[in-house]
């Protein structure tokens, strides 16, 4: 007979995951039946319609889609645009002073301002260690607690859709990865601005087109 402990799933600890609804108790059924008859035809569960389960696609048709639960019922409410940018600049400004000092230091950056100068490799270089640092940023801090330094100074905090829970290491990359990748190449401010700033304009869930990729929406924390 083995002696090891019986295992167990792990607890889940994020404290920002919404919870299933509780059931209510079944009631029995007016006039002193039992609430185990069989119902007479036509009449349907003595208990109604049961809820539809927990979670699901927000995105989809099932629950929490179109006709569904609302999916930010349970969350804080969704973070204002104009201290999403704000955010987002506070953000743009730590890294972008990282970048300065590391192409400084390896030789990659490019300021000649004559055309007939300018070194294309080197501001390819640049832009692309921009972009990782960026995207390797992004991707830590959101999938860590929701929150880069902008956000969480603002008090805004990244979440999961479906369930409003801290998104996971995948998720954060693919949300950063769309937001960022642009700034290898060219339009990154462009690009950017576009990306950010389609939350101004989007219903009902105020999303980025990075949140939008990533199925996830940005709230109070």
């Amino acid at each position: 007979m083995s002696t090891e402990p019986p295992q167990y799933p792990p607890p889940d600890d994020d404290p920002f995951k919404k919870q299933p609804p509780q059931q209510p108790p079944h009631q029995p059924p007016q006039g002193g039946g039992s609430p185990y008859d069989t119902p007479p035809p036509g009449s349907g569960s003595p208990y109604g319609t049961p809820p539809p389960p927990y979670g699901g696609d927000p995105y989809g048709g099932g629950p929490g889609g179109h006709g569904g639960p609302d999916p930010l019922a349970g969350m804080p409410p969704l973070a204002d645009s104009g201290k999403r940018v704000l955010a987002r600049i506070i953000d743009m400004i730590l890294v972008g002073i990282v970048v300065g000092l590391l192409t400084w230091l390896f030789g990659t950056s490019e300021y000649d301002i004559d055309p007939d100068k300018m070194n294309t490799g080197k501001s390819f270089g640049q832009s692309l260690l921009a972009a990782v640092l960026y995207i390797a940023y992004d991707t830590f801090m959101i999938s860590k607690t929701g929150q880069t330094l902008g956000k969480k100074w603002l008090g805004m905090r990244v979440a999961n859709l479906n369930d409003g829970a801290t998104p996971t290491m995948s998720t954060a990359l693919a949300r950063a990865a769309v937001l960022w990748l642009p700034f290898a190449f060219c339009c990154a401010c462009i690009w950017t601005a576009i990306c950010g700033g389609w939350s101004f304009f989007d219903k009902p869930y105020k999303q980025g087109l990075h949140d939008k990729a990533a199925k996830t929406v940005v709230v109070s924390a």
